[in-house]
């Protein structure tokens, strides 16, 4: 069954910056299927929603809920189990590409990482490589591009099956020719799942079915594309600069 998350006037404020919250009565609701995006200036509280839907940090007030229940009622690893996450800057070791992908889940056959892989959009660039599979891709996967990282991210995350899915602007660093490859990639991992992406470019989520519009640790308006460019001032300001 997939999951839904939701996020009941949450309060959160940083140790080192205690005059001044994160962020502020948060309220939404992200659902099985839905695409949700989160927008706004640098240091608006983008990724701090992230942090506390992972439990890296525990909010001060307010509630977050997996189908009802109080993360804090739940162990870490619970909740991190229903999480697949695709970060920006992808955490690869100096293992087999096989290996890399299988982090997503330790005891994956081959032939299911190779499923993962081609849904990623990325079986084709591995069949290239010396070794296949079997490529050691170096400290960091420095023998790779950024497109390829991402799509063995993608694929990891693909092989984990999570019932909620983290994007943190996954293709901002990409060509428009990888970009294609993973937007392609990240249709297929989306399906039916409970979607949240940190966006940084607006032409990225253009299509998400609620975007949430963030201030300076607020959500200072939310609704689709279409409605935040008629509505919101500050929309107007982010899209402009970014589709000028």
């Amino acid at each position: 069954k997939r999951v839904d998350i939701q996020f009941d006037n949450i309060q959160f404020t940083y140790a080192a910056q205690s005059e001044k919250p994160a962020l502020h009565n948060i309220c939404f609701t992200a659902s099985p299927g839905q695409k949700i995006a989160v927008v706004g200036p640098s240091g608006a509280g983008k990724s701090t929603l992230f942090h506390l839907i992972l439990r890296f940090y525990e909010p001060d007030g307010g509630r977050i809920c997996l189908n009802g229940i109080d993360v804090k009622k739940l162990t870490r690893d619970r909740v991190r189990n229903h999480i697949g996450i695709v970060p920006q800057d992808p955490a690869l070791f100096s293992s087999s590409i096989l290996d890399n992908i299988a982090f997503g889940k330790p005891d994956a056959s081959r032939a299911d990482i190779e499923k993962a892989a081609r849904q990623a959009q990325a079986h084709d660039f591995i069949s290239q490589l010396p070794h296949g599979y079997d490529t050691a891709v170096g400290e960091k996967g420095v023998r790779l591009s950024g497109g390829q990282k991402q799509r063995l991210a993608i694929a990891r995350a693909i092989l984990r099956d999570p019932d909620i899915l983290l994007l943190d602007e996954a293709t901002s660093a990409l060509d428009s020719v990888s970009e294609a490859a993973i937007q392609t990639a990240l249709i297929s991992l989306m399906a039916g799942r409970t979607c949240l992406v940190i966006a940084h470019r607006l032409s990225t989520i253009v299509d998400s079915d609620i975007i949430l519009l963030m201030d300076k640790g607020e959500i200072v308006a939310s609704g689709s594309h279409k409605n935040l460019l008629a509505s919101s001032a500050l929309y107007q300001q982010l899209a402009l600069h970014q589709f000028t």
